[in-house]
């Protein structure tokens, strides 16, 4: 359908790409992956005219159309919605005007056997499949149903697109992008401004979609369910492969791994060649075998490997402080902007020691509660935060925040107080801005570099109460995992805003979900929580579907079963919480009793030989044995605990 042929292009002396070819066919899901600046966002700019290559060419057939979707996007914001929506179909009228003045002409025409008549009829017919393929009969219902799919309501469809933020008009340009039905999507970063529901709507329509689909996402759950073909941009080459990206990392460890065993086969013998010229040089004996090894590495193709980054975000939160056993805690709380009220009358409790996802469709009011929760936003009702609690804050528009003309030193440097001033770049440089780069002027940098450096600020003090609003949204692959994994070792309460169900996943304990002015609490996994939504295959929260009916004694059953079992888990997780203070107190007294022994031995090894010394030892040691088994049995009644909440 489309190819790369030969095509080389550089930036500032930088190669993008190295004389790459690929051939892109009719039904293809790709996804592009590489590092940031690896190319993958220039490439589709060549695609559509907007960069040119230096040598090579991109070939598009005349008759095949794109539908591209940039990160970044200039709005007209001079419609309503369904009518900025509609405007997706103005090939589709443009397309019925010439069916209709080709079926003019064939009626003036009477020579039906002349090569020209023939041309009107294939063109005729060419057009009559176009327009058959945009499905022309029923474009208000299309329009209605892809707007619904990305998260709107009814009510929305006819307010001005300038009452939107610029998610929401990102979602409303790819409506427009998906009812034209292009040949090919070039979708970049789609699902940046998108919730989870929204996502898998999206996912769905994609899979289903007659044409091609060229991705670039860090959404790695996203790739696995669209993509069938990973091609990998790296060092300027491209790397084809035919499976989707969680199976193209296991490839692709192997490729590095067996290339890395060639380069260093291949500089073995170049090293045992340039010892033998060495050697022999200057002896007349062996001067033709010499000039033969010249000949041999002058002509010897050098295998590159590539340089994987191996410089990574060692991100480790300090030790939270101790807060109280509830964190935060609301009744009735209710929150509106002017008349529209987004939450309404809802309760929540937040306990020590939670990893809490927000989860819900855009406009649901999850920052609305997160700036509730950290004293940014007032509201009604009865709210408290618990005792020393210390709150760090990461905002969805955080890079917004940092103030551009400063330097990323300056940054750090202007909030950092105390003994921390002097880790500033040691700070940084865990968070890959080592050297020169810790004097870049924040305006310069990358949506993900102002991410990390936003990240980085969270460092400068312990905090036991992290409130992150889609922390990940321009983070690569590789800073998701060791973000994820320090979020895994942090000691403190965790309120994650995310869409990013690969992220969440085995992160979080708990989902409360935002619907209806309300909040719902799920004690499940991410995908459980899908999966309890039907939302994989029905996509009821965003479609409007709805199963039958059931009776009134049905319902009223299943209510109070549900409420019965909600009573008999909050119940059981009232004990364990109990059972974990009391490990965690024994714990805390146990390290109290090592350090004692410890500073005796210390005394002991130094020659003390008062009586009294050895006598505290065994008491010590005594009162050790007997914590342990103090120990082992609260564990052991606290897995029980579990075991029998579970059950």
């Amino acid at each position: 359908m489309i190819s790369f042929d030969n095509l080389s292009l550089q930036f500032g002396g930088q190669k993008i790409f190295d004389q790459i070819s690929l051939m892109v066919s009719a039904k293809d899901r790709i996804g592009l992956v590489g590092k940031n600046g690896a190319g993958k966002s220039t490439m589709l700019k060549i695609l559509i005219g907007e960069q040119l290559p230096d040598e090579g060419a991109a070939t598009i057939p005349g008759d095949i159309t794109l539908g591209y979707l940039p990160q970044q996007l200039s709005y007209k914001d001079c419609r309503t919605v369904f009518s900025e929506t509609m405007t997706a179909f103005s090939e589709l009228k443009h397309l019925e005007k010439e069916i209709e003045h080709l079926n003019v002409k064939l009626t003036e025409r009477t020579d039906y056997e002349s090569d020209a008549y023939m041309e009107i009829v294939e063109l005729l017919s060419d057009k009559t499949d176009r327009l058959n393929l945009l499905n022309s009969g029923n474009t208000e219902a299309l329009a209605e149903q892809t707007l619904k799919g990305l998260g709107f309501e009814p009510e929305d469809f006819e307010r001005p697109t300038k009452e939107f933020s610029g998610g929401w008009r990102m979602r409303i340009e790819l409506a427009k992008i998906l009812l034209r039905s292009p040949d090919i999507f070039l979708l970049d970063e789609p699902t940046n401004h998108l919730d989870i529901e929204s996502i898998q709507w999206l996912e769905n329509f994609l899979k289903n979609y007659h044409g091609a689909v060229i991705l670039i996402s860090h959404d790695r759950a996203f790739l696995d369910a669209v993509t069938s073909r990973t091609v990998e941009i790296s060092l300027g080459k491209l790397y084809d492969y035919r499976v989707p990206y969680t199976k193209y990392t296991v490839l692709r460890k192997e490729r590095l791994e067996q290339q890395f065993a060639a380069y260093r086969n291949q500089q073995k013998q170049i090293e045992e060649t340039r010892d033998f010229i060495e050697r022999f040089r200057y002896k007349a004996s062996k001067a033709v075998q010499v000039q033969s090894r010249i000949k041999q590495l002058d002509k010897l193709d050098i295998i590159e490997i590539d340089e994987e980054d191996l410089s990574s975000i060692n991100i480790k939160f300090p030790p939270a402080p101790r807060s109280g056993s509830i964190v935060f805690e609301a009744k009735d709380l209710t929150k509106a902007y002017g008349t529209h009220v987004v939450l309404d009358d809802i309760d929540i409790e937040i306990e020590r020691g939670e990893k809490l996802a927000f989860v819900g469709r855009n406009g649901e009011g999850k920052t609305t509660l997160s700036r509730i929760i950290i004293g940014e936003l007032e509201a009604k009702g009865k709210m408290k935060l618990g005792h020393n609690v210390k709150i760090g804050y990461f905002a969805q528009n955080q890079d917004e925040l940092l103030d551009d003309n400063k330097t990323i030193f300056q940054t750090i440097d202007d909030i950092a107080v105390g003994e921390v001033r002097t880790k500033i770049r040691d700070i940084l440089a865990a968070f890959l801005f080592r050297g020169e780069d810790v004097d870049k002027k924040v305006k310069v940098l990358s949506g993900g570099e102002k991410s990390r450096l936003s990240m980085a600020k969270l460092l400068l003090e312990p905090y036991n109460l992290l409130v992150l609003d889609e922390p990940t949204n321009h983070l690569d692959m590789r800073s998701k995992d060791i973000l994820k994994q320090a979020l895994l070792a942090y000691d403190g309460t965790l309120i994650l805003v995310s869409h990013d169900r690969d992220f969440l996943n085995g992160l979080t304990d708990k989902i409360f979900e935002f619907r209806n002015k309300k909040i719902k609490e799920y004690r499940v996994s991410i995908y459980e929580f899908l999966k309890k939504k039907n939302l994989d295959h029905l996509n009821d929260l965003n479609l409007g579907v709805s199963s039958p009916a059931k009776p009134v004694e049905e319902e009223t059953d299943a209510s109070n079963k549900n409420k019965q079992n909600y009573l008999e888990r909050k119940e059981a997780d009232k004990k364990i919480r109990k059972a974990e203070r009391q490990v965690e107190e024994i714990e805390e007294s146990i390290a109290k009793l090592e350090d004692e022994q410890a500073e005796i031995e210390t005394k002991i090894s130094e020659g003390a030989n008062d009586p009294s010394i050895f006598e505290k030892y065994e008491n010590v040691k005594k009162a050790l044995n007997t914590l342990m088994w103090d120990w082992e049995a609260a564990t052991n009644q606290l897995e029980l605990k579990r075991k029998e909440r579970d059950l």
